[in-house]
Formats: C-alpha cells, structure tokens, sequence
C-alpha cells in the first residue's frame, strides 16, 4: 500500500513500501523450495536531512543565504531576473503558502523509520553501464515484430526473447528474467515495451487507457551534459498517440518541471493539441524522513515540488458535444501527494492508489516515459527497464522466504492493495 495517509489536502505516500510488497517472491523457487525475496536497496530512500539546509531555522538568527530568501532576485553580472524567472517566482507565491501549511498537516503525524536495523555501508551499485547499450538495442529495433504480445507464463524460462514487441508477466508473482546477460525483476501483472518514440506502432491496437501519466525529458540545460539522457523538443512531445491509445474519459497526467515555459505549454498547446481539458494541478511535495522540505520552500534555485498537470481526454470533435468523453469523474484542484524522494534520479512516487478514485474499477492504465514497471499497468519508454535491474534490489535471507510469501503453497486471493 502506498498511501499511509490521506487528508482533504492530499495524500502521504510511502514510496520505498509500496516497491518493496511487489517482490515478496521470485516466480522460480530454487531446488530447496525456498522463494526469493527482495526489497528495493534502502539507501535510495536514506534521506534523513535536507538537501540544502534552510538557515533560517538552523539557529543562524539573521544570518540568512540569499539564495533561500523570498523574493530575493539573483544577481547575475547585474542583471534582474528575466521574463521566465519573474513567472515562476509569482506562480510559486501562489502555491508555496498552500504546500506548506498541506504538508505540515500531512506530516504531523509521520513516523520515522529506526535507520539502526538497516544493512549499512551497503556499496550502491548502479545500472547505468547497461543504459548505453539497452537504448541502442531500443533504437535498432525497427523491424516489423513476428508479434505484438510475448506473454512471460509458468512454464516460460529465465531469458526474454528480443524485445521488438510487448511483454507480458502474466503472472500474480514477480519473477526474475534475463536480458542481454543482465537481471531484472519484474512486479506480478506487468507488461512493458522497450522502444524509443520511433517505435510505439506495437502499443497502438493493444488496449484504449482510462489512465495515461508521462514524465517527459524535458529540455534542461543541466541535464542536457549528462550521458544518456536526450531530452524530446515541444514538436515530438505532441506527436505522441495520446488519443490514439485514450478510452473517452481518460485521466492524462503529465509531470511538468517547475519551469514556467513547460507548464504553459502542457496547458495551452498539448493538452488542446490531444482534445485534452486542463481540470486540476497537483503538487509532488518530497520530504525527509524527518518531514522537513528536501530544500527550502523559498529557495530560489530549486524547489521541494514538482508539478503534475491533470486533465480529461475528451475524444473527437464529434465527441465533444456530449458523447461518452464528456461524462467522467470531478477531479479536486490542488491536491499534494508527499513522500520520501527515492535519490535516483526521475524515480517518480506511485500514482496509482491516489487516483482511485477519480477513474472506473479496474481501469486500463499506461505510463509513457516509464523507468521502472508497476503492476497492472503497462509501461513503455526507452528506459522501461532502468530501475528494475537487480543491482538496485537486495535479496532477503532465503531461509525466510516463505514468510509472508505470495506463492505459498496454497493459493492466495490478490492483494487488494496492489493496483490491478
């Protein structure tokens, strides 16, 4: 379960928990019976204190960095903030007094976690020497695939076959796969396609969405330098085939960075270019462990938040006038959803147990841009696989892996809890 909390405000959100019930057991039990059990390395989610501390309330009286001051313009060869930076910091006036008096509300109460049980000194062990060569592979697949679907059954081996095409885990356990000489877990009812924006035709014709999230590369100066990572222009963002794979009604969840120009433009190009309504703004409030902002609220530079920009697809033109695109659930304006940061970068909170209630029972769900898989959903991006390398998992003492298993020798209902 995901959410721990849920108030009028929004919703807190145990991130690290929500990964760590997925993998309760491996599909294949080795020789001796036991299952395999992983939990997601802890350290990813070790954020005991903030990122930048705020020295207002570190006890430095009026000693305080400009740089975290409300209103402070940054001087740069003497210039003021131009036209984009003046737009932020009023749009951040508007909302910072609501985030901040929300997650006050919704942390009251947080527990803090004992550290002193944790495996310390664990050495991270990072996926990124396989990115480079799991994109190429993605890029060089242009063939017509022999199928749309592989579906990953019981009676399937360790390793996938070329990913031209959809893969399915079908089943109600995680299991482990192998991928190029590399090992990636897969969550229970998962299915995926590794492709980049050249090669979705195997998406399209496979299932309408009532649920589309994406979490776009974003054109960022900083990130441009960083290996790997090739932001997407305006112009290839809207030709994505949003409507193509949208069922009438579908909730569209955009991840927008807090630059101005990216927020006006999902809301006024994007979404109209899709037959997408703006109908709410949401806020990703990241937290310490103590339930402090990662970074000051008012600090210029960067923010403790980041946007999500909710909106109805409302079908053809013919649809608009009343067809069954229109008739959908009210989404609240304004909600926070609050957690831990995972320090990976671009690993995003889980959105699926917030947004129950504002989509049909078992509805059809997608992420675009993905880097990690979720269960119940179907993930695509050229990354797809990122994070479900082994070397970000640990694996439990295999002589408890009947402990709260999911495969035991009885069959047991599906967790209520886990999105379907």
């Amino acid at each position: 379960m995901s959410v721990v909390r849920s108030e009028p405000v929004g919703w807190l959100v145990d991130h690290q928990a929500y990964i760590n019930q997925l993998y309760r057991c491996c599909h294949h039990s080795p020789p001796d019976g036991h299952c395999h059990r992983y939990v997601f390395r802890a350290e990813y989610f070790k954020v005991e204190k903030p990122y930048i501390v705020n020295t207002r309330t570190a006890g430095q009286g009026s000693a305080v960095n400009d740089k975290s001051v409300k209103g402070s313009k940054r001087k740069r060869k003497g210039q003021e903030l131009n036209q984009g930076e003046l737009e932020a910091l009023e749009y951040h006036d508007k909302v910072s007094l609501a985030i901040q008096d929300g997650t006050e509300k919704l942390v009251e109460h947080l527990e803090v976690e004992e550290t002193g049980s944790r495996e310390q000194g664990t050495a991270l062990v990072p996926a990124d020497s396989m990115l480079v060569e799991l994109c190429f592979m993605a890029k060089q697949l242009l063939e017509e695939p022999q199928r749309q679907v592989q579906v990953l059954t019981s009676e399937s081996g360790p390793d996938l076959e070329p990913l031209s095409c959809l893969t399915e885990n079908s089943s109600s356990c995680a299991r482990l796969v192998k991928l190029m000489g590399h090992q990636y877990l897969l969550p229970p009812r998962c299915t995926f396609l590794l492709s980049d924006v050249s090669r979705m035709e195997p998406l399209l014709g496979y299932k309408k969405y009532d649920v589309i999230t994406l979490d776009p590369p974003w054109e960022n100066k900083s990130l441009k330098r960083c290996k790997g990572y090739s932001p997407l222009f305006p112009w290839q963002i809207r030709q994505l085939p949003v409507p193509l794979l949208s069922a009438p009604g579908c909730l569209v969840v955009c991840w927008v960075t807090n630059r101005q120009k990216h927020l006006h433009f999902v809301k006024e190009e994007l979404y109209p270019g899709w037959s997408v309504e703006v109908v709410a703004e949401w806020h990703w409030v990241k937290v310490t462990q103590n339930g402090e902002f990662v970074v000051p609220l008012d600090s210029v530079h960067k923010k403790p938040y980041e946007i999500l920009v909710l909106g109805r697809y409302m079908g053809s033109p013919a649809q608009q006038g009343g067809g069954p695109g229109t008739r959908s659930i009210t989404v609240p304006d304004h909600k926070l959803i609050v957690s831990v940061p995972c320090t990976l970068h671009s690993h995003k909170p889980p959105l699926g147990e917030v947004l129950k209630g504002f989509i049909p029972s078992n509805a059809e769900c997608l992420e675009l841009f993905a880097r990690n898989l979720q269960p119940g959903w179907t993930s695509w991006g050229n990354e797809v696989l990122r994070f479900q390398h082994l070397s970000y998992f640990q694996e439990l003492d295999p002589k408890k892996g009947g402990e709260n298993c999911c495969c035991s020798h009885a069959p047991s209902p599906p967790d209520p809890l886990l999105p379907r």
